[in-house]
């Protein structure tokens, strides 16, 4: 399989049971339900598992898509959040990789951040992370983003898989980001002028 081998598309309501399918009964993450960056630690960890998982259907169905989600094979294999950065404040923190720098400001709802990756077992290394991508370059485009930035793993080093919840570099730079800073060390932070 290659990234033309997927389709992707915004998670809108009337997908969410495939992003359930795809999350399973515990949710990705520890039971996170992708709402690490949406809030504090303090506000986020006592709803890990049902609870996270009620919160980010309920931000799901009120819209914006906060993201999308690849399918094959007639379900979803892949989900990417993806989304203006003021939607995602935890991920805008001034200790972080993903720090805002000043010519993109995290209240511009314009610059978009992509922020979390998940594949489905048994679909990792085929190619869903750059479909996902791709997509999400798209979306971005089609709902007036002015640019995309992620704080990938640089992986050259062959870090450990948990930390590319972020992302690989390598599936930024192929998709033509380029880095405009590194705030932390092994995590550049990339952009893609829209």
């Amino acid at each position: 399989m290659d990234r033309t081998d997927f389709s992707v598309v915004p998670l809108t309501p009337e997908r969410w049971g495939d992003l359930e399918d795809l999350f399973g009964p515990q949710g990705p993450c520890y039971g996170c339900w992708c709402n690490h960056f949406r809030m504090p630690p303090q506000l986020r960890k006592p709803l890990l598992g049902e609870g996270a998982r009620q919160l980010f259907e309920e931000r799901v169905r009120k819209g914006p898509p906060p993201g999308v989600l690849a399918y094959a094979e007639g379900k979803a294999v892949g989900w990417l959040q993806v989304g203006p950065r003021a939607h995602v404040p935890e991920w805008n923190n001034p200790r972080r990789a993903s720090t805002p720098l000043p010519d993109a400001p995290a209240e511009d709802i314009s610059n978009w951040a992509a922020s979390c990756f998940f594949v489905r077992k048994g679909f990792r290394g085929k190619g869903v992370t750059g479909a996902l991508l791709d997509g999400a370059v798209g979306f971005a485009r089609e709902s007036g983003a002015r640019l995309i930035e992620a704080a990938a793993m640089d992986n050259r080093d062959k870090r450990s898989a948990d930390g590319l919840y972020v992302g690989p570099e390598s599936v930024f730079l192929r998709a033509g980001f380029t880095e405009v800073a590194r705030q932390k060390p092994g995590r550049p932070l990339l952009r893609l002028v829209l």
